[in-house]
């Protein structure tokens, strides 16, 4: 079964949203054009962020349509990336909650996509 492994973004303006991603995840990106920017994770996993404004073809997609999900080794970490997230001026849609799943919060990144911070409950067997 084929895997995936890279998630594309349409942004505004992949600089800032370069920017923005690379004081996120601690890390520059690997490329960088004024219409495109790709981060590669520790895990292999690639973030892209291309213009919305120059993706072939055109999308009609926004921001808000689905998550970027993040997640952490405990309950702790969820509640210090809120904080230092929320310290950073990130624009909070849920503030830390337990669900049936585990501990999470919701925030936007400058384009309006939703980005979930978690960590799995023992009940959600993850």
């Amino acid at each position: 079964m084929t895997t995936p492994n890279f998630i594309i973004l349409y942004v505004d303006s992949p600089e800032k949203s370069g920017a923005f991603y690379a004081s996120l995840l601690g890390r520059q990106p690997v490329e960088a054009s004024p219409t495109f920017a790709m981060f590669v994770l520790d895990n292999g996993f690639k973030l892209g962020l291309w213009s919305r404004h120059t993706v072939e073809p055109a999308a009609a997609a926004a921001g808000g349509g689905g998550e970027l999900v993040l997640a952490m080794e405990n309950a702790a970490a969820v509640d210090a990336t809120h904080a230092d997230w929320a310290g950073r001026g990130l624009k909070i849609l849920q503030a830390p909650v337990d669900l049936d799943f585990g501990r999470t919060f919701v925030a936007l990144d400058p384009d309006g996509h939703r980005l979930r911070v978690y960590w799995p409950n023992e009940a959600a067997g993850q």
